[in-house]
């Protein structure tokens, strides 16, 4: 047991002079009156069960102020221990919203399983920093590095495909998730690269990217989301959506270049499964490269001394107004 406020605890001391104050005030309190005779008195008086009771509402009073000073003081129970990883993980997104991203070899489409699983990812990391950058044929910050994840999974249901420039600019989205994450103090510092493409577009090369990612200790994993040959596209056409097969070109070699480059990885997604078994890889190799320590986690325990304290002095009111009342 601990104190978060011990400070508290010298409120006790209140006990001292108010305890001598009683004892003053009751000797000063003791009635005298002039009688003819004091035989009536002689004999041995039978003491009333109230005579023995007359100290009690003070002696509750005190064991309030006593437990008041704990429950003030915040005791808290640290016997609950429990392994945890250490925190000092940086995480940043990058993901691919080019309308490629629509293809519906995953389900619903790729971007929005890409979405679903991401965001299951975020919050099974409770202690990391974790930002969103978005790309196609441009870049931005949809989220910079931040642990209010509920924030950051509501921006990820705002991503959508078109919402910038088509094309596929891996290395200005590698580049744009470094800038944002390369000032990290962190332990690790990692990026998740996730594109269904080849890069097509933007001023600076993925490998470009992935050496200045190299440089500022930063690890680059990269998914290619596509299934293998031939993916179902909607095009909008006079009379609707029309589905047609198109090819899946995604550059796996860069992607496997960039991975190598950065000490990361490169994973193939060809269905939703395989997306959500990456993604929990990930977070297992990301577990297993840093520290872990034990730490205690604190439980207040002042609750229910807080309701021992209201029962006392609800006792003293009642035992002074019924049993204990005084007869002007």
């Amino acid at each position: 047991m601990i104190f978060a406020n011990p400070t508290y605890l010298y409120l006790a001391l209140l006990l001292i002079p108010l305890t001598g104050w009683y004892i003053w005030k009751q000797r000063k309190s003791q009635a005298s009156m002039q009688i003819s005779s004091s035989d009536a008195f002689c004999g041995p008086a039978a003491n009333s069960f109230n005579v023995y009771l007359r100290h009690l509402p003070f002696v509750l009073r005190m064991a309030a102020i006593a437990v008041l000073s704990i429950v003030l003081a915040r005791p808290q129970s640290t016997d609950n221990w429990q392994n945890k990883s250490t925190e000092g993980i940086d995480i940043m997104m990058a993901i691919d919203v080019s309308t490629s991203m629509l293809a519906e070899d995953l389900k619903p489409n790729r971007l929005e399983a890409a979405k679903d699983v991401a965001a299951a990812f975020i919050s099974g990391r409770t202690s990391d920093n974790i930002g969103l950058v978005v790309f196609s044929g441009e870049s931005f910050t949809q989220c910079p590095l931040t642990t209010d994840h509920s924030v950051l999974i509501n921006l990820f249901g705002d991503i959508k495909c078109g919402m910038i420039n088509d094309g596929t600019a891996i290395g200005l989205g590698l580049a744009n998730a470094v800038s944002r994450i390369k000032d990290s103090q962190a332990v690790s510092k990692i990026i998740i690269l996730l594109t269904d493409g080849s890069n097509n577009m933007g001023e600076i090369a993925p490998i470009t990217a992935a050496d200045i990612a190299r440089t500022f200790g930063v690890r680059v994993y990269t998914i290619g989301v596509g299934t293998k040959g031939m993916a179902p596209y909607p095009f909008q056409t006079a009379f609707g959506i029309q589905y047609q097969n198109v090819p899946v070109d995604i550059d796996e070699d860069m992607l496997k270049q960039i991975a190598a480059i950065t000490g990361g990885q490169y994973f193939r997604a060809v269905d939703n499964a395989h997306l959500k078994s990456i993604y929990a890889e990930i977070d297992q190799l990301e577990k297993t490269r840093i520290n872990v320590q034990e730490y205690s986690k604190k439980q207040e325990e002042y609750l229910n001394l807080a309701l021992l304290v209201f029962g006392l002095l609800l006792l003293e009111i009642l035992l002074r107004n019924l049993l204990l009342r005084n007869i002007p």
